[in-house]
């Protein structure tokens, strides 16, 4: 029963804000620049990320030690420490274009949040047929939650990307050239 109150904080709250944050008189375009607002807790997730999928890969490791036993167990490992290694690094570009304020950001957070479902079809594909473990058990219990909820919440994030006024004037070309005069 906790989940559910778990559940209506992490919607309720975000919504709550977005709702009285709307209803303020609105600033000028041009004074919304800059790591401020929603903005903010997108900056703070993206620089978590990586130390999630670190925390991820490391919570793998005994399931890999089970794994190496069994016939082409160690290919199936290096081949998923492939796939995490290269999501680790589209998450470290994604976070330094940001962390710039390249023009580039918006284009490489979408590519980021399709990488979330291709990184899962090609990790279930590979163990599949590396392992010859059917789909459908790897499919078993849980294994879609985690990974549907990012893209949906991504998602999210994606369409604010694309909308916010504070991103455009953050990640514009303008905002490219004063990042690149001021470094």
């Amino acid at each position: 029963m906790w989940h559910w109150a778990i559940l209506l904080l992490l919607i309720g709250v975000p919504v709550f804000f977005a709702v009285r944050s709307s209803r303020k008189s609105s600033q000028s375009p041009d004074d919304l620049v800059g790591f401020g607002g929603w903005l903010i807790l997108l900056a703070i997730s993206l620089s978590l990320l990586p130390l999630r999928t670190l925390v991820d890969m490391a919570s793998l490791v005994k399931t890999y030690q089970q794994l190496v036993t069994v016939p082409n167990g160690a290919l199936a490992i290096y081949g998923e420490a492939a796939l995490n290694l290269a999501f680790l690094m589209l998450q470290l570009v994604v976070l330094v274009s940001m962390l710039r304020r390249s023009h580039r950001f918006p284009q490489l957070f979408i590519c980021l949040w399709f990488a979330i479902p291709l990184l899962f079809v090609l990790d279930t594909v590979w163990i599949s047929t590396v392992l010859g473990v059917p789909v459908n058990r790897l499919l078993a219990g849980g294994a879609l939650v985690t990974p549907l909820a990012s893209f949906i919440v991504t998602g999210i994030w994606a369409a604010y990307v694309y909308r916010s006024v504070r991103v455009r004037n953050t990640f514009g070309d303008t905002a490219a050239i004063q990042a690149a005069t001021f470094s």
